[in-house]
This record gives C-alpha cells, structure tokens and sequence, in this order.
C-alpha cells in the first residue's frame, strides 16, 4: 500500500508541475488574471495533497487501515477538487460549459478534509 500511496503523491506532484508551467506559459496568454489565479487554486491544492501523499505513505506510525482511507479520500478529492477547478478555471476555452459540475468542487473539498480528519482520528486513537 506505501508504494502505491508514494507513486500517486509523486504523480501528483509531477502533474502539478507540469499544469503550474502550463498555467504560468500558455495560459498566461488566454486567461483572465481572475481564471489564472483559480488555475493555480487547482495547482497547489494538488501539490499540497502529493506532499500528504508521500507523508502518509513513508510514516510508519499511521495503520494500514487509516492508510488506506486517507489513501482514497486524497485520491478522488484531488480529482474531484483540483480537476474542477482546472475546468472551471478554462471554462472560456471550450463550448462545453463546465460551470454545471461546479458542485464537484466542494465535495472534492470535503473529501479532502476527511482524509486529514482520518489522520488526526488515527494519532488521537493511537495507544502510546
């Protein structure tokens, strides 16, 4: 499960990269300052939740079972979470009007939070 857990925050964590320079390159040019900055949003959430990612993934003091929820809450959250915005944030670029998934955002949010909230359960329930 670690190794499955580390390769998605590294994945993560490379797509953040590589969508912050597209954000930063070649939509500099076809965005609003406004929809860039929500691009962004996206971005860093993503690369906040790799980081996560690779912490839960190389501590071993978090059970399996938490792992594997935190695991799968990060997961669809970041889908959920990041890639709306990153449709929403390029709305203008497309004839498709993405504005009818905007309430994926929120629940990815909440997933997101979940998986924190599991990793706060699982230290404050942990037997010393």
């Amino acid at each position: 499960m670690d190794k499955k857990i580390i390769s998605t925050g590294a994945i993560f964590g490379m797509l953040a990269i590589i969508l912050g320079a597209f954000g930063a390159h070649a939509l500099k040019k076809v965005l609003s300052l406004e929809e860039l900055s929500t691009f962004e949003t996206g971005v860093k959430y993503q690369m906040y939740h790799a980081i996560f990612l690779l912490f839960i993934g190389m501590n071993s003091t978090i059970t399996q079972k938490a792992k594997k929820i935190i695991y799968v809450l990060t997961l669809i959250g970041v889908i959920f979470f990041s890639g709306s915005i990153y449709l929403l944030a390029t709305n203008s670029l497309t004839t498709f009007d993405f504005k009818i998934i905007g309430f994926v955002t929120p629940i990815g949010g909440l997933l997101l939070i979940s998986a924190w909230g599991v990793l706060l359960l699982n230290y404050i329930n942990k037997k010393s």
